[in-house]
């Protein structure tokens, strides 16, 4: 299996998905536990991916993909089935396996309604996902950018609140729009490797070899990084995520935070920056004062919610724009703590959805005026809730803290980023008010005298809620107590990608100043086509 193992947990879900859908529906009891059965099946063997002693490759200390698989799709266009993983998605692809069974298991005590319907789309998504992640052929990658898109939708569009249409159309056209604009430069990336190639390849090594010139890798990058800003989503991009969140339900705002907003961090960091780095080195700048700016917004936008769900909702464009900071920074310890909090806001924000859902199912309201002295009847929700929300804020000895002092160290160090320090400056501020607008969340809900009625016969958490909430918890600690087990095994791929992207940049521009100083008046279309090259590995032409 070991040789499979990622088209395993490629295709399990798909596979269960279609055992779901010819099951006879009154078998929902059944239903139910086998939908959550194969997605902890595939989380055990998304394992393997760390401990797998039968591949004698799988040496985390190197840069190289681990458990490659490629097989000819369609020979004439050059697609692939080829997927494989290293240190930059290994840690995405486990978040994935682990958070999708528990969004699944805690949405059962709140569906009630087409609950095989839900289940096939909870474990479709599961396959569109873990399919980003893995696949090193961009026609693949942009077939399983495309599948995620409609289970979420009809998550949010059937089961979500009663503005619900509204919520599933906008999230549709915001991620169509710019999925659009980036298939259109995909094409021009692979028609530009087949005039040069003499044959079609969606290949990412292969791709990643085609040295554009500077004009034509602006264009390219604008087109990916809207499609990927808009999943992030980076400001101004963002208005489409607390219509969606606050509409979808919990099990659907779970797995929105913990997983699919990553897509559009991962996409910056595996295509739009490696293969047009001139482009993305001269627009990253841009970038982080955007990012930046949606620190600050998000932030300030979070602290004046009333309703608890939106709130968390904005905490997330704030969080990741530390995590675009990080990106652009090009610093290892930027980009390696980009990659940690990824998967620690996947893990913190996951956990607070969780715990407004379990708010929401006993009181039918998320309002902060509806809620005051929680702690006193429900005192382990209290624990939990606060520990979660130290975990949000960046306590030292959680996971939020070690990925944000990476991202705010590499940022000021950087020397890409003019004014880095004026950039790391305003993005600590993002640190401050996370710390405000959570702790007045906090003392909203569970301090106070407890005067309204509704709220004190609420029963604690259930054994069923402790079960999904549990692991979260464990990893909020885990990672922050222990971050070199997870920063071990992504660094050599960090280290790696810096180096190829800064000789790739420097080719390019060299590239172009020759153009430049070589190319005689009114020959300059003529010149830059003809300095659109394939470069071996190394740098050589």
């Amino acid at each position: 299996m070991s040789r499979h193992l990622l088209s395993v947990l490629l295709f399990l879900p798909l596979l269960a998905a279609l055992v779901v859908m010819f099951t006879p529906r009154q078998y929902l009891r059944t239903l139910r536990g086998f939908s959550v059965g194969v997605m902890l099946v595939e989380f055990l063997l998304s394992l393997r991916l760390l401990f797998d002693r039968h591949v004698d490759a799988v040496d985390w200390s190197s840069a190289s993909y681990k458990f490659v698989e490629a097989h000819s799709w369609v020979e004439s266009l050059g697609i692939q089935y080829k997927v494989g993983v290293d240190g930059i998605s290994l840690w995405l692809v486990l978040l994935t396996t682990a958070m999708t069974p528990i969004a699944l298991f805690s949405s059962w005590q709140s569906v009630d309604t087409k609950i095989k319907e839900f289940a096939i789309a909870f474990l479709l998504l599961e396959c569109g996902m873990i399919g980003a992640f893995v696949s090193l052929d961009l026609f693949l990658f942009y077939v399983f950018w495309e599948l995620m898109l409609v289970p979420m939708y009809l998550i949010i569009g059937i089961w979500g609140g009663k503005d619900r249409v509204y919520a599933a159309v906008k999230f549709f056209i915001f991620t169509m729009v710019g999925s659009v604009l980036m298939l259109v430069a995909l094409l021009y990336l692979v028609s530009q490797y087949q005039h040069l190639s003499g044959h079609y390849s969606f290949d990412l090594g292969e791709l990643g070899r085609v040295q554009l010139p500077a004009k034509a890798q602006y264009f390219c990058f604008a087109a990916f990084a809207l499609a990927f800003a808009v999943k992030v989503p980076m400001f101004p991009f963002h208005t489409w995520l607390p219509d969606a969140h606050v509409q979808a339900p919990t099990g659907g705002s779970v797995i929105l935070a913990a997983v699919l907003l990553k897509m559009g961090t991962y996409g910056f960091l595996r295509f739009a920056m490696p293969l047009f780095p001139v482009a993305s080195h001269f627009l990253g700048p841009t970038l982080a004062v955007l990012a930046v700016i949606g620190i600050v917004y998000g932030s300030y936008c979070a602290w004046v919610q009333k309703d608890v769900k939106k709130l968390v909702a904005y905490s997330s464009v704030a969080h990741l724009g530390f995590v675009m900071l990080g990106l652009f920074s090009l610093t290892t310890q930027g980009i390696s703590g980009a990659i940690l909090q990824m998967v620690s806001h996947g893990v913190s924000t996951g956990a607070l959805f969780l715990l407004v859902g379990i708010i929401y199912e006993r009181r039918h309201t998320r309002e902060l005026d509806a809620f005051g002295g929680l702690a006193k009847v429900m005192p382990f929700y209290a624990v939990i809730f606060i520990i979660v929300t130290m975990s949000s804020v960046g306590l030292p000895g959680t996971n939020g803290f070690v990925g944000e002092f990476m991202i705010l160290s590499g940022a000021f160090s950087s020397e890409v980023l003019p004014f880095a320090r004026v950039f790391t400056a305003f993005a600590a501020t993002g640190v401050v008010l996370a710390a405000v607008y959570m702790l007045h969340a906090v003392l909203k809900m569970f301090w106070g005298p407890l005067d309204k009625a509704e709220n004190r016969g609420l029963p604690d958490l259930t054994r069923r809620e402790v079960y999904a909430l549990a692991p979260l918890v464990v990893l909020i600690f885990w990672i922050g107590l222990y971050p070199s087990m997870f920063l071990s095994r992504m660094e050599p791929t960090v280290n790696a990608f810096i180096e190829g992207y800064v000789q790739k940049r420097n080719a390019t521009v060299d590239l172009e100043e020759a153009r430049l100083g070589a190319a005689p008046a009114g020959a300059g279309a003529e010149a830059a086509q003809a300095d659109i090259r394939v470069v071996a590995p190394g740098g050589a032409q």
